[in-house]
């Protein structure tokens, strides 16, 4: 089913990171567990890709299509065409995720969504391996392609925290803390993120949440217990809003420029004074209040629907509701 927040644009993810962080096996976790939407994932070398060969419906030179309704592409030396190649492709997918190579810049590669108007920006994943990313920042000859994923990210995915010892985490995060205040982290192993995390790539986990923030479902272990089964709904809260009347689209915009602390992801199918219908989109620092595309079916609903997602106990709420709705007026 394809994503309304994103009124016929693909959403598009980056998952970006230096060698040897985990990017392939996050791929391989998507493609095994893409809870039956149409992903295509853009890779360098399919090689690193554990397909099972059962999965294989059609295998090309360039392009291979699974039986559960993904296809996994080969970037080869345009990553242009092998984009439109994954948009003209039929049935077009509900997704793209693209693999920045390791030594990328991974913004430089999102840019291509942002000119392209069949695809709509959905965030930059960026991984790092907790047990190198210091001595990789402080090496002379690494340490601007390190930097730059760094600042490019909208999710910072701390992987390999199981090899890591106390004194290597708490480096690493206060490394963080000062370099990166306000992009949001999330520490793993395995390179296991949680599918809500992912944003267009694969649905929000949601209920109704109107009245509060609550755990959302589906999410994957508790990041620092590796030693128990995983505690699903324990790494996040959810807030959503279902409310008439009209938005004032500059309040829209003030909000994506100040989101209130602990916003990962916002999304919304809204109504505002200068716009009409309209998709919210925010993903870590990056936000869009867009026109709903002429011609594309709308929502049933004639309300504004919003959700967000936060890391559990960090997610402010009430004043992301209090400035929602400060910005509505009756229609």
């Amino acid at each position: 089913m394809t994503d309304t927040f994103h009124a016929g644009r693909i959403p598009l993810t980056v998952i970006g990171g230096f060698l040897g962080s985990g990017k392939t096996t996050l791929l391989n976790h998507m493609l095994q567990g893409n809870d039956g939407r149409r992903l295509a994932v853009l890779v360098n070398d399919f090689g690193a890709i554990n397909i099972d060969a059962s999965l294989v419906s059609a295998r090309g030179a360039d392009m291979i299509s699974l039986a559960n309704g993904c296809v996994c592409c080969q970037i080869g030396g345009d990553l242009t065409d092998a984009l439109i190649r994954v948009i003209d492709s039929t049935p077009r997918p509900d997704a793209i995720v693209i693999e920045a190579s390791g030594v990328s810049d991974p913004w430089r590669i999102a840019q291509v969504s942002l000119a392209d108007p069949a695809l709509a920006l959905d965030g930059v994943v960026v991984l790092v391996d907790v047990t190198s990313v210091l001595a990789q920042a402080a090496d002379p000859l690494l340490a601007d392609t390190v930097d730059r994923q760094l600042r490019a990210a909208d999710l910072l995915v701390l992987n390999q925290c199981d090899r890591a010892d106390a004194g290597t985490l708490a480096a690493v995060r206060a490394r963080f803390d000062a370099q990166l205040p306000d992009t949001p982290r999330f520490e793993t192993r395995f390179g296991e993120v949680p599918v809500a995390l992912l944003g267009g790539a694969l649905p929000l986990a949601t209920r109704d949440t109107s009245h509060g923030p609550h755990c959302a479902a589906g999410c994957s272990h508790t990041a620092h217990d590796h030693d128990h089964a995983p505690d699903h709904g324990a790494e996040f809260d959810t807030w959503s809003l279902t409310a008439p009347g009209v938005f004032r689209a500059d309040a829209l915009r003030a909000l994506l420029r100040a989101m209130p602390p602990g916003v990962i992801r916002l999304k919304g199918v809204v109504h505002t004074d200068a716009q009409g219908l309209a998709v919210l989109q925010f993903a870590g620092r990056h936000g869009s209040l867009r026109a709903w595309p002429a011609g594309t079916p709308q929502p049933a609903t004639t309300d504004n629907t919003l959700v967000a997602i936060g890391l559990r106990g960090r997610l402010h709420a009430a004043a992301l509701e209090q400035s929602l709705r400060g910005s509505l007026t009756a229609r």
